[in-house]
């Protein structure tokens, strides 16, 4: 099983910059996209047509402009939920930050698997002008509580997400010079620690632990990309247990058309 999972910063831009291309090629059975910035009326009939053989479920939020998830599933997967309790949280829901689907696998029909798409707070203030940090920080403390609440009923976790914290140094270019930055605050990567505490893997960090310049995030600005002044922003994260089904991670930073380029994941489920 292929799970991708891209921060496509507003799908109505990217859709005509060779995304049906890359769709195709990469045959994911499970995509994740963070920011579309869509209600369901905006989605362009080029994805829906590209996405004609997937079911999807989707997080908007209240602000069509703003964040929102969606996960888009081929129809022979064996779906048995895609009820999203976190999103119930009120001070959360009105970003559309959360999509949550329970499914089996195709070659493990007796695991289920819980899979968690995820676009996590950003930096600096809200789309309102209020201050971000706080917000940020207590979204992953109620995100923890709710996946080891998960993890106490023996559930199988996948996490995808624009984390938007780079955990260690080999994860920024320049760290000293980026120590006291948003993404890379010790108080924000403290949540990682925690998340790690608890059990919770990075995966390409766990087969990869000391390969340098691998990064998913690029400023559109100052020439990032020649330069590889880039950012690990986004993870696939995964219950322990997990781990031993893990066939391959792939960072595409080849891919461009977004400050984000995809990642995927390859299960043996």
């Amino acid at each position: 099983m292929k799970i991708t999972s891209r921060n496509v910063n507003w799908i109505r831009a990217v859709i005509n910059k060779w995304f049906d291309e890359r769709f195709k090629k990469d045959n994911p059975d499970i995509l994740c996209i963070q920011e579309p910035k869509a209600f369901e009326h905006q989605i362009p009939a080029e994805l829906k047509f590209i996405t004609k053989d997937y079911n999807y479920i989707r997080h908007s939020g209240t602000k069509s402009w703003y964040a929102g998830t969606a996960i888009f599933y081929k129809k022979d997967l064996k779906v048995i939920s895609t009820k999203n309790h976190f999103w119930e949280l009120e001070q959360f829901h009105e970003d559309g930050r959360v999509v949550e689907m329970k499914f089996h696998g195709k070659d493990n029909k007796d695991s289920v698997f819980t899979l968690l798409n995820i676009y996590f707070p950003n930096w600096w203030t809200k789309a309102d002008g209020t201050e971000m940090l706080t917000y940020k920080l207590e979204f992953y403390e109620n995100f923890i509580q709710y996946i080891n609440n998960l993890r106490a009923n023996w559930e199988n976790i996948i996490t995808t997400w624009d984390f938007n914290i780079c955990h260690h140094p080999i994860d920024i270019a320049r760290p000293e010079e980026n120590k006291d930055s948003i993404w890379f605050l010790p108080i924000e990567r403290k949540k990682l620690d925690k998340l790690q505490a608890n059990w919770y893997v990075d995966v390409f960090r766990h087969f990869n632990p000391y390969l340098k310049d691998k990064y998913t995030w690029r400023s559109y600005r100052a020439w990032a990309r020649p330069r590889n002044v880039w950012r690990r922003l986004d993870y696939f994260r995964v219950s322990e247990n997990i781990l031993p089904l893990i066939s391959h991670i792939d960072h595409q930073d080849l891919v461009m058309w977004s400050d984000h380029c995809p990642i995927s994941l390859e299960l043996d489920i």
